[in-house]
């Protein structure tokens, strides 16, 4: 039985430079049974290519799209999403990238394990590249599970009571495990800890440090299994020429318990 929705939610969708990726992601959330109230693009600098495809899209996705877009001078993920929330006019953010196809009851899935006092982590289904060009090349819908690691497979399954009894328990005291390409949070919780920290200026740890935080600030995280299904797009993976900084900013954020950090959301706040 579906519970009541009494709170609004924002999809909030990072990209940069792929519009035939952010295509297929919004022809995904067009399909969905449970729409969101609006959705919001964290734009960290793309081409007017991109402006364009998000203009084309407002025909097909029915619900608002917000375009949140700044300059591009590198890598600023942490600033665009903190930019992002600032506009969301949701109370609940269910945050995922511009480079997936979700399932077409990912974001009822969401709903049904969101609760106030938790932010939610799910999980991916990785494509191999040969789908991947299938889906971009076609605009063929994703129907199974062609993943590149046979051990993503069971991130395909959708199991309703399996997945209510999991999302507390899975992962238990594992706060590192997560992708920031499938998460939720409440916008209020987002706010207390200062949203991401911007001098996470490069890839990778940004969605770890926010997590740690959330935690030290009592906000319970949970897993999303069996539900939420989402295919990731083949593409090359980042640099990871900084992680090794980042990796000493969440030793510092664990070290020193911290729940708020100093350069984040407030700034873009009005």
């Amino acid at each position: 039985m579906k519970r009541k929705r009494d709170f609004t939610v924002t999809l909030l969708v990072s990209t940069y430079n792929k519009p035939d990726y952010l295509r297929q992601t919004l022809l995904s959330v067009a399909r969905q049974t449970v729409l969101p109230d609006e959705v919001v693009v964290a734009d960290d600098g793309s081409t007017d290519e991109t402006r364009q495809l998000i203009d084309d899209m407002r025909s097909i996705v029915p619900v608002p799209i917000q375009h949140v877009w700044h300059p591009d001078t590198g890598f600023r993920l942490s600033e665009i999403r903190n930019k992002a929330i600032a506009a969301a006019k949701g109370e609940y953010i269910i945050q995922i990238d511009g480079d997936v196809v979700l399932e077409r009851h990912f974001l009822a899935d969401h709903l049904d394990v969101a609760e106030p006092g938790a932010f939610v982590c799910g999980s991916r289904l990785l494509l191999t590249p040969r789908y991947t060009q299938k889906v971009l090349g076609d605009g063929m819908k994703v129907k199974s599970g062609f993943s590149s690691k046979f051990d993503h497979m069971l991130n395909n399954l959708r199991i309703g009571w399996l997945r209510r009894y999991m999302a507390p328990r899975f992962a238990k005291g594992q706060p590192d495990r997560l992708r920031g390409c499938n998460m939720a949070f409440w916008k209020s919780d987002l706010i207390a800890v200062n949203g991401y920290n911007e001098d996470m200026a490069s890839w990778g740890g940004e969605d770890i440090e926010i997590a740690w935080r959330l935690i030290y600030c009592g906000v319970q995280k949970k897993m999303l299994k069996f539900g939420g299904v989402m295919y990731h797009l083949y593409h090359p993976e980042a640099s990871r020429d900084k992680v090794s900084m980042h990796n000493e900013i969440i030793d510092a954020v664990k070290r020193e318990r911290s729940a708020r950090c100093l350069n984040g959301l407030d700034k873009h706040l009005q």
